[in-house]
């Protein structure tokens, strides 16, 4: 089940590990940052529990039992990793804080938002940014992953049936939302 390039996991000892580890943060740390950042839409907190992320898989590596590629694997350590950080106190309590500073009047950001608003390619991204996290992952995986829909299934867990359906639900609101900002 191995894909192309796979790294072979065989963990005897501490310096392998740290081989497989390096090879993985090698292998999939941008891979892993985009998937994260379309959960936070922050790049700094995206940064963060990436190596967040990374240290989970450095601590459960012994776990990986083969069932599927280290890169399902790895994802699935980071979209849990992420819907626990979307759970904690920590981050509803930066939400909050971010809206009452939406109420706070500024010009830079106002002029950011006009300039995002009339690039077509930005106005993409932030609808899908802006879709639920439950349709923004599959479009993320989908898409910019170009993983299959089996594949996504198994690394969400989620049937495939509702893979599909939660796929052609994202592209039915992106469709609504870019006929709106034309």
């Amino acid at each position: 089940m191995a894909e192309q390039g796979e790294i072979t996991i065989n963990v005897t000892n501490i310096e392998n590990t740290e081989q497989i580890i390096g090879q993985l943060m090698d292998d999939y740390s941008d891979d892993v940052l985009h998937l994260v950042f379309t959960y936070v839409r922050n790049q700094t907190t995206a940064e963060d529990l990436t190596q967040e992320i990374f240290i989970k898989c450095y601590e459960k590596l012994d776990q990986f039992n083969h069932q599927s590629s280290i890169k399902t694997w790895v994802y699935r350590i980071a979209i849990n990793h992420c819907k626990d950080y979307l759970r904690s106190w920590h981050y509803r309590k930066i939400i909050v804080s971010e809206r009452i500073s939406d109420y706070i009047p500024s010009k830079s950001k106002m002029i950011d938002e006009e300039f995002i608003s009339k690039n077509i390619a930005n106005s993409l991204t932030n609808a899908v940014m802006n879709l639920p996290v439950k349709y923004r992952e599959v479009v993320f995986l989908h898409y910019y992953e170009e993983l299959s829909l089996a594949t996504i299934s198994r690394i969400t867990a989620v049937n495939i049936n509702t893979i599909k359906t939660r796929l052609k639900r994202a592209r039915e609101l992106l469709k609504n939302q870019m006929k709106k900002e034309v």
